[in-house]
């Protein structure tokens, strides 16, 4: 049996979870997310917390149980509080501002770079070496953090790139400038 699956989800006052015919859906004060479950699996709601249970033994719904929890998990969280991320854009001149809803990088290439913000997420910077990515749906917030990452993926011997704020990139020596062998 799955040790994330068996337990209880807690669900905040104001959160309603309903599931009906393999569809997932939790609404919150921030908003409304939805999820399809996929093979034996049940959820129940019982006062004040949720339980998801197998139905079956079936090869792989052990693995289902535990992940279907953490997503019902994930889905309250953030329909009550939400998911942030922070970037940090670090090079000389380099900057990010946010005209409508498109964010700007001026990163280092002949042109600015423009993102456009995808529904769901929303896009601030409130300095402009600073980006945050915030919205109900952890996924999607951390694949939109990670594709305006990869528009300039930190180098390791300046640091410059777009890096995650709590980032740490592993700096390397350059070139000495010591002779040749003879």
């Amino acid at each position: 049996m799955s040790r994330i699956g068996k337990l209880p989800v807690a669900l905040p006052a104001g959160v309603t979870v309903t599931f009906e015919n393999g569809l997932l859906t939790v609404k919150g004060s921030k908003g409304t997310l939805t999820q399809e479950v996929v093979g034996d699996i049940n959820i129940k709601v019982e006062g004040a917390e949720a339980i998801v249970e197998k139905t079956s033994d079936a090869i792989g719904t052990d693995a289902k149980h535990g992940l279907y929890r953490a997503l019902l998990h994930n889905m309250v969280v953030g329909v009550t509080q939400g998911y942030t991320k922070s970037l940090k854009v670090n090079g000389v001149g380099w900057k990010v501002a946010k005209q409508g809803n498109k964010l700007v990088l001026n990163v280092g290439f002949s042109h600015p770079v423009e993102f456009a913000e995808p529904a769901g997420v929303k896009l601030e910077c409130p300095t402009p070496n600073e980006i945050t990515v915030s919205g109900i749906d952890k996924v999607l917030v951390g694949q939109t953090a990670a594709d305006i990452r990869t528009i300039r993926i930190p180098e390791p011997y300046h640091g410059y790139g777009i890096a995650y704020k709590d980032e740490v990139i592993e700096r390397k020596e350059g070139k000495t400038g010591g002779k040749g062998k003879k």
